[in-house]
């Protein structure tokens, strides 16, 4: 099997013929052909097989009503005890509102979740994740947040809740795997919801992680879980997937998949990207707490939004917005109007 990766670009020098990365603000005029047992090669975009170069090519609809035509952050809002980065700092529901709202100020979407996913993280019991997060999803609506929200859970009970309660999208780390009744509930309900892969449980993940190929392991792995959810009944144009940045997954994995993130365009749907504050940027970077690597985070969000990533989903919103302001005046800005 073949696996055809654009070489995603943004230079305003774009040559005659080439293609729109997924209808947004990236080009590509060439493609790497990758396969599990033969060297990578270059070829023409022209060449690519045409049902794959439509994937590759055709315009990502809105997500949870908002448009995808340039780069979209998703504002994270942890109401946990013991998330990696900033457990405990929202747990009251007052603090977590005012966050929330502060997020919303700066952030498309808001994505909020009452169940930690990091390494080594036990499980949370469904009351418990409820009781977390749909007071939280309530005030906001209360107060007249109209953002999108989407609840970060794995459990069917938690989403039904959040969605009750006024949220609008599900993420669901597992992508379907961890509650077999979450697939039928989001295609009944009819909201967006985001697959993300994901190797073993949070409580193991990190313990030893292996691959053939990473890369081409992640691809077809999100492209069965993008197959199973149609399957159920979901429209395409409400998935979008996720690589799974650190969930399950080596440092060399990490980089691997952020190098050729753009082949993740060719399943089809839109790309959220979720890097912020984890642990292979405080070992690459030198930042050993998680509150200190901005930096870092933001320079990987640049990245996969160079490679036409539509989504990034951040804990440092506002310096990730202030950057993406500037890659865009720089990179893309010249880019309106054409086609």
């Amino acid at each position: 099997m073949e696996y055809f990766r654009p070489i995603a670009m943004t230079d305003p020098a774009r040559t005659v013929g080439s293609y729109a990365l997924a209808g947004g603000w990236c080009w590509f005029d060439r493609v790497e052909v990758i396969s599990r047992n033969a060297a990578p090669r270059l070829i023409a975009a022209g060449d690519v097989p045409q049902p794959i170069l439509t994937r590759l090519t055709a315009a990502r609809p809105s997500f949870a009503g908002v448009t995808l035509d340039r780069p979209r952050v998703m504002g994270i809002l942890n109401v946990t005890p013991d998330s990696f980065s900033d457990g405990g700092k929202y747990v009251a529901v007052d603090s977590a509102v005012a966050e929330g709202q502060k997020i919303a100020k700066v952030a498309e979407f808001l994505d909020i979740g009452g169940e930690s996913t990091r390494p080594g993280a036990a499980e949370v019991r469904i009351q418990d994740e409820i009781l977390r997060t749909v007071p939280v999803i309530e005030a906001l609506r209360a107060e007249g947040l109209r953002a999108p929200i989407s609840i970060d859970t794995r459990k069917s009970l938690v989403a039904v809740s959040a969605l009750q309660a006024g949220a609008s999208a599900v993420n669901d780390v597992s992508a379907f795997g961890f509650d077999p009744a979450m697939g039928p509930l989001v295609a009944k309900s009819g909201v967006p919801v985001i697959l993300m892969h994901a190797q073993g449980a949070p409580e193991t993940m990190q313990n030893d992680p292996q691959y053939d190929d990473v890369l081409l392991d992640v691809f077809d792995a999100l492209a069965a879980h993008v197959a199973g959810a149609v399957a159920l009944g979901i429209d395409p144009a409400r998935i979008a997937i996720d690589p799974g940045i650190g969930f399950g997954k080596t440092q060399a994995h990490n980089l691997a998949l952020l190098r050729r993130l753009s082949l993740f365009h060719g399943i089809g749907c839109s790309i959220l990207l979720g890097t912020s504050r984890k642990r292979f940027i405080g070992a690459i970077g030198q930042a050993e707490r998680p509150e200190a690597r901005m930096p870092g985070s933001v320079a990987t969000a640049l990245a996969g939004v160079a490679q036409g990533v539509q989504i990034v989903r951040v804990h440092d919103v506002a310096a990730t917005r202030q950057a993406l302001r500037l890659w865009q005046a720089m990179n893309t800005d010249h880019l309106k109007g054409e086609t």
